[in-house]
């Protein structure tokens, strides 16, 4: 119950900065921008509440333990045979698609693939630096198979450009 608690703070701080702070700006720029917009902060919600919660119930506790560094041998864990190495990549892979897909569709004409790929790679290192302050293990192939996953995302935004636009170009004219 304790263990709940902690994430039902970190999930209503979202909550009320999504409804006090967010939604307002982002309903008055469009239906459109306020889709993609909700759509980016869910998945970055889901995405702290699997990398790095809970956070606020962690702030007094975050210097209280050895802050241990990222490990920078990369695939490692391949050969050591430590834990479900190809379960770990296709989940960081997974995991940062979403982000190669929307973050181009922030944009109204869409974000080169460059941008995209840097913004992904600068949210994964961001993760990976901030974890070990929350009794997380860091790891360099965690950073490297998350940029893989944000350039497959890109491609999938490529490939439906035309329909997704079409669909955000409909919110919009209603």
């Amino acid at each position: 119950m304790r263990h709940l608690i902690k994430y039902a703070i970190d999930f209503a701080v979202l909550g009320f900065l999504y409804v006090f702070v967010f939604y307002k700006r982002w309903r008055a720029q469009g239906r459109d921008r306020l889709l993609v917009n909700t759509l980016m902060y869910a998945y970055l919600s889901l995405v702290l509440y699997v990398t790095m919660m809970p956070v606020a119930a962690s702030i007094p506790f975050l210097l209280n333990h050895p802050y241990h560094p990222m490990n920078l041998v990369p695939f490692i864990d391949v050969s050591l045979g430590r834990g479900d190495f190809f379960r770990q990549v296709l989940l960081n892979v997974i995991m940062t698609m979403p982000f190669g897909f929307l973050f181009p569709l922030l944009r109204d004409k869409g974000a080169k693939f460059g941008r995209t790929v840097l913004f992904c790679f600068l949210m994964s290192l961001g993760i990976e630096l901030l974890q070990p302050f929350f009794g997380r293990s860091s790891d360099i192939t965690d950073l490297i198979t998350n940029v893989v996953g944000g350039v497959l995302g890109y491609g999938l935004y490529t490939m439906f450009k035309p329909v997704t636009f079409w669909v955000l170009k409909r919110l919009k004219t209603r």
